[in-house]
């Protein structure tokens, strides 16, 4: 068991340590003004050729931009749960464990949606109402990837019943998959903005899993 639960700490590193070197390659790997207002961006030749053969899509980024209600919603829910046990139990401490690890971890991944959004790598491959938004890594796939997958992993630890904990898992994945490659589709964003995006989730979501890995069963799982 320790072994196990060394060997996730290890891979979330991992996670972690690609997102950091990738970030660092998007600021000076073959970097040039080909975003609009000459902004500078990372990989132009790749992000570029990729944006030139995808093009832009207005009604992908509508789509995916209301999709991304979505992944929101799956928090909220959780968030009522845990509430609803706080009112009930009356302490703090008597909350079910995993829905503590997962309000930290939606805190966590809301700090790095909001540091990149002070910490600009690059600007989106299209104006915004005639304004430049940071675009780097992707939010929308960042939001989707780590609140679905968080969903997931959550139902499996408080419910019992398969058939609902594969209608969530497909259902999950099929939001991810869609808000992911619609959101590259749409044009909002540079091929190197989506691939932060699944790298950035890849580590927080490892670090979810690591921390629920290394908490007892939930007595309060239903069935």
């Amino acid at each position: 068991m320790l072994q196990k639960k060394t060997g996730n700490l290890i891979v979330t590193g991992i996670w972690v340590l690609l997102f950091i070197l990738f970030t660092v390659l998007v600021q000076i790997m073959d970097v040039n003004t080909i975003g609009p207002k000459s902004s500078s961006v990372g990989f132009a030749t790749v992000n570029g050729l990729v944006h030139e053969f995808l093009g832009v899509h207005e009604l992908w980024y509508t789509i995916t931009d209301w999709l991304g209600y979505i992944p929101l919603a799956t928090a909220a829910v959780f968030a009522v749960i845990g509430l609803m046990q706080l009112i009930q139990r009356r302490s703090l401490l008597k909350v079910d464990k995993s829905i503590i690890v997962l309000g930290i971890f939606y805190m966590v991944t809301i700090i790095v949606y909001i540091l990149f959004e002070f910490y600009i790598v690059n600007y989106r491959p299209i104006l915004i109402d005639g304004y430049l938004e940071a675009s780097y890594p992707s939010s929308h796939t960042m939001l989707a990837c780590c609140f679905m997958a968080a969903a997931m992993l959550e139902c499996n630890m408080l419910v019992r019943d398969k058939k609902i904990n594969l209608i969530v898992r497909v259902v999950s994945i099929l939001i991810m998959a869609v808000i992911v490659g619609g959101r590259l589709y749409s044009g909002a964003h540079w091929f190197t903005d989506i691939v932060g995006g699944v790298l950035i989730s890849g580590a927080l979501i490892m670090g979810l899993y690591s921390a629920l890995a290394m908490l007892p069963k939930e007595r309060s799982r239903r069935s």
